[in-house]
């Protein structure tokens, strides 16, 4: 009587772990970029020609309008002498405007916003990326940033510009950047679903930090970039450029590669993140 209770103790456990683990298949997301529009996620650090390039290259050309956002820096106000607006200037662009506010009731109005409405690029700055998000989430100046992407526009932007791309925040505590995971602090702007980007990757000896954040968020990709360094995102097909390397950590890696579950791509090397697999070289 015993063994047979046993056996169909065993039997039921086996049926509901099988049944498990097809609800966990079953419920994994999709990483990917915009249906419209490109992504330029910068890890921090120089700005290589070649991203200035292909930035300009995605917006249309250098007299496109281009709306930077300062507001992930310290500074209570920012004006077009501001150190982004001035970097393009340099670089040769001839339309740049300015977004920046602190107070989210402001970015929640129309007129804050208005000019985004023909923008073909928006560029965020480095600094903290909470900070962008206590201003702009849930507001009609974030739904204006999508916007510019749903017309076929681009978005970029370095360091904490990067990382506010992403629909999980990483280093977002207001008490410091080495907090990966703060509640109330977890949300980007999303333009990169299912994703947590880091920068400054390998620069900063960061190569490690993203682990924990995935294995905490199984479902999530994570994206590390290194400075100097970018990701050119148009749909799922991510491309690598500038200097340096990208690390991309999947959960799934753990069965081959074991607790450190990351690929790294070079320059020239192009990913698929619905797939979650690196793609021939052209």
């Amino acid at each position: 009587m015993k063994r047979r209770f046993l056996f169909a103790f065993i039997a039921a456990a086996l049926l509901l772990q099988g049944c498990a683990t097809v609800d966990t298949s079953a419920k994994r997301q999709v990483s990917g970029g915009p249906g419209n529009g490109t992504l330029i996620i910068v890890g921090g650090g120089e700005m290589p020609q070649v991203i200035f390039d292909r930035f300009f290259e995605a917006a249309g050309g250098k007299d496109a309008k281009l709306v930077v956002v300062p507001t992930a820096g310290s500074e209570a106000s920012y004006d077009e002498t501001s150190r982004s607006v001035k970097m393009f200037q340099k670089a040769g662009a001839t339309d740049v405007l300015l977004l920046h506010t602190r107070d989210p009731k402001e970015a929640d109005t129309a007129k804050f916003g208005a000019v985004l409405k023909d923008a073909k690029a928006v560029w965020f700055a480095g600094g903290r990326q909470w900070r962008m998000a206590d201003s702009y989430l849930g507001t009609k100046t974030e739904a204006a940033f999508h916007d510019v992407l749903k017309r076929g526009g681009v978005i970029g932007g370095s360091s904490a510009g990067a990382t506010i791309q992403g629909s999980y925040l990483v280093r977002g505590a207001p008490e410091g950047n080495h907090i990966m995971m703060s509640p109330g602090h977890e949300a980007g702007f999303g333009f990169l679903r299912n994703a947590a980007i880091d920068q400054h990757l390998l620069a900063r000896k960061r190569e490690n930090d993203l682990l924990p954040v995935i294995r905490k968020h199984p479902q999530l990709l994570g994206v590390g970039i290194d400075e100097a360094t970018a990701i050119v995102l148009k749909g799922q097909t991510a491309e690598v450029i500038g200097k340096s390397k990208v690390l991309f950590y999947d959960i799934a890696l753990e069965k081959t590669l074991g607790e450190k579950f990351y690929i790294t791509l070079d320059p020239g090397d192009r990913y698929n993140l619905g797939a979650r697999r690196e793609l021939p070289i052209k």
